[in-house]
This record gives structure tokens, C-alpha cells and sequence, in this order.
């Protein structure tokens, strides 16, 4: 009965796993840029001294879904999405570079250019920082313009180049801050790719098919109640047995 009850515990548990991944999903349908992560379970032999004559559930998160979500129109000026494959690159909440599709902008009092997650934006000279100013613009090839407060129409800052990189999305990997880096820790930053461009007015928004996950969420939600159900009946039976063995 053990063997039983174990392999429904474990199901039960990765049940849960899975239906946290889901609905971190369906949460983030709303989320610029965000990228859904796909989950897959499987049964695991535990391996020891002997034959692996038990199997547990496991579920994973093996990869995200890199696929493009919709373009929205927004009209201002600092909003911009990329335009096919690529990413930008900002400053992570560890201090390193890391990659988003974000491109909700705007300048914190500080001058710095964040996205709507307050992350600073990475520029050909290193965290993007702008003076104040009275208008700005950003070019299909990520250039930055802005007239500086109280300069004549005809006097411009130094334009700023964001970096806007593309490495192999099989390198890459989420992480629990909604970030991507290289799955290899040793691997140096992306170079930037002037081939990346960018559509003014508009930002990019989830993948996430909320109803693809609402269908998975109450799948997972029955197999999950098939496995508690199992779990009784062996508990059940079990007190049968014990109760026929102890009659004898």
C-alpha cells in the first residue's frame, strides 16, 4: 500500500507545482513583454542500493515561450517595442546586465531611463542617464534625441544609443525575477546588434494565452483531486487490512 500512497503523494505535491506555474502565467497575461514559461511532468525512478522499483511525479519548467506577443498602441513617445527578435538590456536588481522585452520607458527623478518594472535601461556607455529636458525621441535603431530644458529648438544633447542585443534564446533562461540571462554564468554579455530595431508608440505585450492556461489550471486542479481521492482509498484499505489481520 506504501508504493501506492507514495506515487499519489508525489503526484499530488507536483500537481501544485504545476498549477503555480500556470497561474504565475495567467497572472502576467496583462505584463509588458512578459514571456510564459512552459511546464512538463514525468515520472522519476528513485534509484538506490537496489532496482528503482518506486516512481515519483516530477514537474518542470524546461524552457519559456519565446513567441512574440501583440503590439499595442500606445502614442507616447517613450514607448517602444522591438520589432521581431532581440532584446534590451537592463541593469538587474543584482547589479548585472539582464534582458527584457519591456519597453514601457520613463525617467525617474534621477534622470535615469527605467522601464514600468523600474529597471535602468543599459546604453552604449553603460546605465542610461538623461538630463532634464523638453522633448525627447527614440529612433527605429534605438538612438535617444532630446532637447535639453531651457536650450534654444535648434540645441540637442549628445544622442544615446540604447543596447539592443539578440543572442541565442536557447542560451538563455528566466529568472524568479521575470529577467533573462545566460543559462552559463561564465558567459560575457551580449554584444549589442544593430540589426535590432524598434516601433515608436507601441509596446509588446504578454504571450500568454489566458485561455490555454485557465484549461490547464483546471485540468491540473482534477488530477490533482484524483490524487487525493487515491490517497484516501489506499488509507482506507489499509485499515481494512489491518482490521481483517487483527480478526485473525
Amino acid at each position: 500500500m506504501d508504493r501506492a500512497l507514495y506515487i499519489a503523494m508525489s503526484g499530488a505535491k507536483q500537481n501544485t507545482l504545476g498549477q503555480a506555474a500556470h497561474a504565475n502565467n495567467l497572472a502576467n497575461a496583462s505584463t509588458t513583454g512578459f514571456r510564459s514559461d512552459y511546464t512538463e511532468s514525468r515520472a522519476m525512478g528513485v534509484f538506490g542500493d537496489y532496482f528503482p522499483s518506486r516512481a515519483y511525479a516530477m514537474t518542470e519548467r524546461p524552457a519559456s515561450d519565446f513567441r512574440e506577443g501583440p503590439l499595442q498602441e500606445t502614442g507616447r513617445d517613450m514607448d517602444v517595442a522591438l520589432e521581431g527578435a532581440g532584446w534590451f538590456a537592463v541593469m538587474g536588481p543584482d547589479g548585472q546586465e539582464a534582458y527584457t522585452r519591456a519597453g514601457d520607458l520613463s525617467v525617474d527623478p534621477a534622470g535615469r531611463l527605467i522601464n514600468g518594472n523600474g529597471l535602468q535601461l543599459i546604453g552604449d556607455g553603460g546605465p542610461v542617464t538623461l538630463p532634464e529636458f523638453t522633448k525627447i525621441e527614440i529612433s527605429k535603431a534605438g538612438i535617444i534625441t532630446i532637447q535639453p530644458a531651457g536650450e534654444t529648438p535648434v540645441g540637442v544633447a549628445e544622442p544615446v544609443q540604447l543596447k539592443l542585443v539578440n543572442p541565442d534564446a536557447k542560451q538563455l533562461e528566466k529568472g524568479e525575477d521575470g529577467l533573462f540571462r545566460f543559462r552559463d554564468p561564465n558567459t560575457p554579455p551580449a554584444q549589442a546588434d544593430p540589426t535590432v530595431t524598434l516601433v515608436n508608440g507601441f509596446v509588446e505585450g504578454s504571450n500568454v494565452n489566458a485561455v490555454s492556461e485557465l484549461t490547464s489550471l483546471i485540468a491540473l486542479n482534477r488530477q490533482y483531486e484524483m490524487q487525493v481521492k487515491l490517497m484516501k482509498r489506499v488509507d482506507e484499505n489499509t485499515a481494512a487490512t489491518t482490521q481483517i489481520l487483527g480478526n485473525q
